[in-house]
């Protein structure tokens, strides 16, 4: 329109030269091409349309645009969001999936989104299902592999959760992946469900290349923990991403610190993602248990879990309080560590802080202070 505007004023001024015109029309004129020359497309704004159209919040809108940089149009995002609201997804449901990935919006309808809606459609899942998954994986074998995966978990809550924590589940190769991976372990006594539960990441076992989960198997064996062992799918699923090497290098850190090999097999097999721990993690751990408390290498290891709970927050504070009692004359009986540091909080509080505070005035704040990672002020007690 601005071009056929500046096209007749053009035409105007070949037809009346200036001398031909009136004096009151020539600014006029003037005025007119300066200002069409200086008009422009409104600029569109990827935020204001995530908001308004999409149903995102400000802050999600800020994220999510950032993932939209290349958008130069705002036709393809309003043809997807009119073509999911034409086929009866909520609103609400088509922020969340655009949230969970920004370039839904990018889809082309009629390639992706309309064959998608309709094979998943004529498979029985909800509009609002299907744009979860598609939010997921929109390319691939997905059809077939939902259909796979569904018959495993008979669920589409779970098979939604796994597949968001890992993708490849809806694309991964059946026949060259994830069948192979099934059947390894299998022959290792786990099923599909049991690595499922496990974790939010052990899922990615099912997806990895089949020969790098043969040798991770081969690793946790190595170990010395066995197949049969209730604790080899832990194992497995903590060390199964951890490289060789640098399994290598921790155990041999591990050894410094003055586990036995007797020690590491034990560890393996009650607690084998102690091996996945930071080496700060455990040293702290281990030093505090070591010179703090006076345990053994033996006694740790036999009792792994020891080296995951936190020092700062439960170890210490718990050490401390029993300590305090003992100097005090109220707590005259020996307690075994583990069983003191594995008891629940609210067992704990219950059997050595309650019956006490009266006797030590304060001690409920302070122990609840500790287990903050701090003191109350003008007290050091714990």
């Amino acid at each position: 329109m601005i071009h056929h505007l500046r096209t007749r004023v053009l035409s105007l001024l070949l037809r009346y030269p200036p001398s031909h015109l009136p004096a009151s029309h020539l600014v006029p004129l003037h005025c007119l091409l300066s200002t069409t020359a200086s008009i422009s497309p409104k600029p569109f704004s990827a935020k204001d349309f995530l908001v308004a159209d999409c149903g995102l919040t400000r802050a999600q809108a800020l994220k999510a645009s950032r993932r939209l940089s290349n958008l130069t149009s705002l036709s393809k995002p309003e043809a997807t969001v009119a073509f999911l609201l034409g086929r009866g997804v909520p609103r609400s449901d088509i922020a969340a999936a655009v949230v969970a990935d920004p370039s839904l919006l990018y889809a082309s309808v009629g390639v992706v989104l309309a064959p998608r809606f309709a094979e998943l459609t004529e498979l029985g899942f909800s509009p609002s299902q299907i744009v979860a998954i598609l939010s997921i994986r929109r390319t691939g074998a997905l059809r077939g592999n939902l259909l796979f995966w569904f018959g495993i978990f008979d669920s589409y809550p779970k098979l939604l959760f796994l597949a968001k924590s890992n993708r490849e589940l809806l694309s991964a190769s059946l026949e060259k992946v994830i069948k192979p991976n099934l059947t390894t372990l299998q022959e290792c006594g786990i099923s599909a469900r049991d690595i499922a539960g496990l974790s939010l990441y052990s899922c990615r076992l099912f997806t990895v290349k089949p020969k790098f989960l043969v040798d991770a198997v081969a690793r946790v064996e190595e170990l010395g923990v066995q197949r049969s062992s209730w604790m080899f799918r832990r194992a497995l699923a903590a060390l199964a991403f951890m490289h060789k090497d640098v399994l290598a290098r921790k155990i041999q850190f591990l050894h410094s610190l003055g586990f036995s090999q007797d020690d590491l097999v034990n560890i393996a097999k009650k607690a084998a993602l102690v091996l996945a721990l930071s080496d700060k993690k455990i040293q702290r751990s281990v030093e505090f248990l070591m010179k703090e408390v006076g345990l053994q290498a033996s006694y740790i290891a036999r009792r792994p879990a020891l080296i995951m709970y936190s020092v700062e927050r439960r170890l210490l504070p718990r050490y401390s309080l029993l300590k305090l009692l003992r100097q005090k004359g109220l707590l005259d009986v020996e307690l075994d560590y583990y069983s003191m540091a594995s008891l629940a909080e609210k067992k704990f509080v219950q059997n050595f802080v309650d019956p006490y505070k009266d006797s030590v005035p304060g001690l409920v704040d302070e122990y609840a202070s500790a287990c903050h990672g701090k003191a109350p002020e003008g007290s050091a007690r714990l």
